[in-house]
């Protein structure tokens, strides 16, 4: 998703917070001269940089996802530039459903299919939002230009490498030995990444902390329950 994603529904609650965002290699308006594959190693190199340059580190570092990959590797390359890491959605190591799903969404990408706009929101939308969305037609008409601005229309090459980076990223070996506190946020109707990887997560990290968001989905913090996750994130960021 693109840094965009995040300033309706998050930076208006994070408004004590001096809030810094960007687009990853192969989304929204960066353009990487870099030739791929890109790694989580690379997209951190990035993330780092863009602290060291604008910002006051420590900082905190909030991800979903691959953002989430990409916290946990500054945080255990670069702790010295890390107060706090709150992971969404997050995982150390893909494995299973998760990782079978992945490596199909990468073949098919990687195969030249693109998938027509109207099929990618309606497929995307079944891995963002749980049932209770689906099933409430106005709140799904609320949502759907959220999944069509992010997952409409995509550079499926772009796209594919992205995934490559989750699906290659793993960090449970080194979790033990992070000195950063990882605080692990799940959602109970995640089924991106089910709510188990991200205990496994906490209770490998050396100082992991775990959360569980009940009836929420994979992106619920866009449009759907918005100030449920902020207000979780802000009780977390005020222990500091």
């Amino acid at each position: 998703m693109p840094g965009s994603s995040w300033h309706p529904f998050q930076l208006p609650a994070f408004g004590d917070y001096r809030n810094t965002t960007w687009d990853a290699r192969g989304v929204g308006r960066t353009k990487s001269t870099a030739s791929t594959p890109w790694t989580i190693a690379d997209h951190a190199a990035d993330c780092i940089a863009l602290i060291e340059t604008y910002c006051k580190p420590p900082v905190f570092l909030i991800g979903l996802s691959m953002g989430s990959c990409i916290a946990q590797e500054i945080s255990l390359s670069r702790p010295d530039l890390v107060t706090a890491a709150l992971l969404t959605g997050a995982c150390a190591r893909k494995s299973g459903f998760i990782k079978d799903w992945e490596d199909s969404e990468i073949a098919l990408r990687r195969s030249g299919a693109e998938l027509p706009e109207d099929f990618a929101i309606a497929h995307y939308a079944l891995l963002m939002y749980p049932a209770k969305v689906l099933g409430d037609d106005e709140l799904w008409a609320r949502l759907k230009p959220i999944v069509s601005q992010d997952y409409g229309k995509r550079d499926s090459r772009a796209l594919a490498e992205q995934w490559q980076a989750c699906v290659e990223y793993d960090s449970l070996e080194r979790l033990p030995y992070c000195k950063v506190p990882l605080h692990v946020i799940a959602f109970s109707e995640d089924v991106q990444t089910p709510p188990q990887r991200g205990k496994l997560l906490a209770d490998t990290a050396q100082e992991g902390y775990f959360y569980l968001l009940e009836g929420l989905g994979h992106g619920s913090a866009f449009g759907h329950e918005p100030a449920v996750v902020n207000d979780c994130l802000l009780r977390i960021l005020r222990q500091y």
